[in-house]
């Protein structure tokens, strides 16, 4: 009767006590308790113990822990919002608006919102298929596609999380030196075209200062670091709102912020007050300043002026014409720039001659060069940050219903946000201004805050705020995922890092955090480090979507999602719009970013994380394996593509060791790691009571085999007759089409002096049935001499005696042997017999003919017999017979 239809029984009589036997009852846990640990879980990561305090032998009240309580808004959709809406936002955007202009800028924007709404997608399927504890991203990844896949993007997302936060720092650092004090510089340039590296120079140093200060922070607590969220994010909608109002100001009344225009040519108002090469001075015509600047004289001389200068007219335009000017139109196209190159405004008068190149500092020029691959790279960072709510699971109310309602909102609203900045700011804010990055045409003024109203320091203070409040957000979220990956124990040098103060905060990796931080903040430049970020955050996205398809389609019984608007097409779809933007953006990042994640791909599997997560890349390789064994059944292998699969038959001494290793050893040399191998041994006796020993028989072979480097699968078989056994695994090794064709059997050694009359017929019918299967049989004999793994031969040959003509299998082995680094330097020799009636040298040529035709390199030997070799071969067959009978 099976354990089934007894508890069936026991369910219809109401009965407690039969289900399961006594001992069973002792070792399981009661079905009570179990809900209470699963009402009660702790969302502790992977690697902690989750019952530390229960274990715990002085007898102490546990903690209790409190409910969480959060709902959608303040769990999900705020810090999604708060995270989404950065530096860019206020520093970038009007740069990116005028120099891809209005259409280019929508299709940016598209492009990157697309991404992350379709990961979104995927993420809240992920998030909502059980609970997400401490990691975010990288628990889901790595739960979903194993360790090696979760410890390399979970690394990635680490790095990104980290220069995230020195592209905050360096963002607050420009804000502060460019429009709130500037004289606060440090460094300040010798000459006029030193200026970007004393800016270069301030940047570092400040940031460093910053970064110590927002660290120190961290570690005093984390809990600061909360309460002033909602600060940050109420000047980051402050900001926005006085966006959209200076914007519906400015259809009636612009603000005043005139450009000075030389000609077609820009110039940089900060260097003089008055538009104009002359000014009356007590009713006197005077140079003026900038006659002052291109002239370099006081008087009104022209010697000396630029030519530039000279032929053409100083004239002033409204900075901000206001969305009711038509503006829009001349700011739709793109007008991307080299670096160096002079903002000028098409179609105004000038007159095209050459100036003085010593002069160029009066102009604003562009820093970078710039395309629309390089403004995605840019842009990108500020759509990130959709993964807050899955990292706050652990306090959300309902976290399945929570994360994709208050995730795809946030997405949604942030979206719409950017859309109708990037139109607003073609509407209402002239072209030169827009691509003027630092605000040089219009008095250093941050330019999206020359639309703000009521004031342009409304976008400066709320932007400075809102961005230091991004970096402390960076750098308080990326310990606390390094610290999740260290404690998982997949990458063993990183277990330091998983420690930290008493109350668990992670002061090491906040350590590492902090120099990490701080070699993006050595670079200084918020436009190189922000594609750098977007490397490791669309690689992390990537693999949320492959994760999500990968199940889908695998249609794992544990796919069971709450969230049901996803499906493996959006997954894929976006998982090719992150691979496409990767290279779009920078395609030398992408390739270090992919690089990096490899090399700890590669670096977890060789130390070989044993954790039982039941990933997806299991469930693949599974249905990959079943697709190639039925492809494999759809007809006989070709010729071509035979190479030994071999079955090697060991014996075991009574201690169940393995009697002749070196069997072994010449499997793996002849394989090379390559094709099948399978190791099969036969213990005698009945299968219920020896089981244990054949569990411990199998487990001796595999240890051997990886002591002998043998990549393949080991089966023992238990039964009454050593030969019955083998039979049995001769017949039945394999799958389909991945069987044997190859035997591998020892010499019989002792067959004279066993005890056993008729040992000798093991060995016999061996042979029997490999010839009835069809199969190739190799006999090694003294392989105790062969050569072990670690031996070279750097010179000797192996010989090859060819007799019977075996359609070319004698010449392969040895050609598959010269391929390991054993026998790598070893010669080839081929032995042919030549009867009295054959043609010894007429031979040696067809044979050599031969091997040239197989690409086979081998010396070729002709022996010629003095009498007829058949009667030879027969005798020696008899008398092998005869003895072994």
């Amino acid at each position: 009767m099976t354990l089934a239809t007894l508890n069936k029984r026991c369910e219809l009589q109401n009965l407690t006590s039969c289900l399961l036997p006594q001992e069973e009852l002792d070792i399981r846990p009661k079905v009570s308790s179990l809900l209470g640990k699963l009402v009660n879980y702790t969302n502790l990561t992977q690697g902690v113990k989750e019952h530390e305090e229960a274990e715990s032998t002085d007898g102490s009240k546990k903690k209790v822990s409190k409910s969480p309580s959060m709902g959608t808004l303040m769990g999900v959709y705020l810090p999604c919002m708060q995270n989404i809406f950065g530096v860019i936002l206020f520093l970038r955007l009007t740069w990116m608006v005028g120099m891809a202009g209005v259409l280019q800028s929508f299709l940016i924007v598209l492009l990157c919102c697309c991404c992350t709404m379709l990961t979104t997608i995927s993420m809240s399927a992920i998030a909502t298929n059980g609970v997400v504890p401490a990691g975010g991203s990288y628990f889901m990844i790595s739960r979903s596609l194993g360790p090696e896949f979760g410890g390399a993007v979970g690394l990635c997302f680490y790095l990104g999380t980290t220069f995230a936060g020195a592209m905050y720092i360096l963002g607050a650092i420009e804000i502060l030196l460019t429009y709130i004090v500037p004289q606060a510089a440090i460094f300040h340039p010798s000459g006029a075209h030193d200026a970007s590296s004393a800016m270069l120079n301030n940047m570092r140093v400040y940031g460093t200062v910053f970064l110590i200060l927002m660290a120190v922070v961290v570690f005093v607590g984390v809990k600061y670091v909360n309460k002033f969220a909602s600060l940050f994010l109420a000047c980051v909608v402050i900001s926005i709102l006085s966006i959209y109002a200076g914007a519906i100001k400015s259809i009636f009344d612009p603000p005043e912020f005139p450009i000075c225009m030389l000609g077609n040519r820009t110039l940089s108002r900060d260097q003089f007050d008055v538009c104009a090469k002359t000014i009356v001075k007590d009713n006197i015509t005077v140079a003026s300043k900038l006659w002052e600047l291109f002239c370099h004289s006081t008087n009104l001389t022209t010697e000396n002026c630029d030519e530039y200068f000279l032929m053409n007219n100083v004239s002033e335009i409204a900075g901000i014409p206001g969305a009711a000017s038509g503006i829009l139109k001349d700011n739709l196209w793109s007008n991307y720039m080299e670096k160096g190159e002079i903002l000028e405004k098409a179609h105004h008068p000038s007159v095209d001659v050459a100036g003085q190149k010593n002069n160029l500092h009066l102009y604003v020029l562009s820093d970078i060069a710039t395309s629309f691959m390089v403004l995605v790279g840019i842009f990108f960072p500020s759509v990130t940050g959709i993964m807050a709510g899955s990292n706050r699971s652990g306090d959300l109310k309902d976290a399945q219903k929570s994360i994709p309602v208050g995730t795809i909102l946030a997405i949604v609203t942030t979206s719409l946000v950017y859309f109708s900045c990037v139109l607003l700011f073609g509407a209402c804010i002239e072209g030169v201004v827009l691509r003027d990055k630092y605000g040089d045409a219009v008095n250093k003024n941050l330019v999206v805050g020359t639309l703000s109203w009521p004031s342009p320091w409304v976008i400066v203070i709320g932007s400075f705020f809102s961005t230091c409040g991004a970096g402390l957000q960076s750098l308080t979220g990326a310990p606390r995922l390094l610290q999740a990956i260290a404690k998982d124990n997949i990458i063993p040098f990183l277990w330091v890092f998983g420690h930290g103060k008493a109350n668990g905060e992670p002061t090491w990796a906040l350590l590492l955090t902090a120099l990490i931080a701080e070699l993006g903040i050595l670079i200084a430049s918020l436009d190189m480090v922000a594609p750098i970020l977007s490397m490791f955050f669309l690689m992390c996205y990537l693999f949320v979507n492959l994760a999500c398809a990968v199940q889908t389609l695998l249609r794992t019984p544990n796919w069971r999602p709450r969230f049901k608007y996803y499906h493996w097409a959006l997954s894929f779809l976006g998982m090719s719009i992150c691979l496409a933007l990767m290279f779009i953006s920078s395609w030398y990042y992408a390739l270090v970013a992919m690089l990096i994640a490899g090399m700890i791909y590669k670096y977890i599997e060789y130390q070989g994380a044993e954790k039982e997560w039941g990933d997806g890349i299991r469930g693949l390789s599974l249905s990959a394996a079943r697709y190639a064994l039925l492809r494999l059944e759809e007809g006989p292998p070709h010729t071509k593509n035979w190479r030994p699969q071999l079955l090697v038959l060991l014996k075991l001494d009574e201690d169940l060791h393995v009697k002749y290793p070196r069997l072994l050893t010449f499997a793996s040399q002849l394989k090379a790691g390559k094709g099948l191998t399978i190791i099969g041994s036969v213990i005698q006796g009945n299968f219920l009571e020896t089981y244990g020993e054949a569990q411990a028989a199998e487990q001796t072979i595999k240890n051997m085999m990886d002591i002998e480097k043998v990549k393949g699968f080991c089966q023992v078989v238990v039964a009454n007759k050593v030969r019955e056994g083998i039979a049995h695994l001769i017949q039945s090794c394999g799958l389909g089409g991945m069987k044997h064709n190859t035997v591998v059997l020892g010499w019989p050694y002792g067959w004279r002096q066993s005890e056993d009359p008729r040992s000798w017929k093991t060995f016999i019918g061996t042979v029997r049935c490999t010839t009835a299967a069809h199969l190739a049989l190799l006999v090694p004999k003294n392989v105790s001499f062969y050569p072990s793994n670690h031996e070279r031969y750097n010179e000797g040959n192996i010989d090859v005696w060819w007799i019977v003509h075996d359609g070319g299998m004698l010449m392969l082995l040895p050609f598959l042997l010269k391929q390991h680094k054993v026998w790598r330097k070893c010669k080839m020799r081929i032995f042919t017999v030549a009867q009295m009636d054959d043609n010894s040298i007429q031979m040696k040529k067809d044979l050599a003919t031969f091997l040239y035709q197989l690409r086979i390199e081998a010396e070729v030997e002709v022996v010629e017999m003095v009498r007829d070799l058949s009667p030879t071969i027969v005798i020696s067959q008899h008398i092998l017979t005869r003895e072994l009978l």
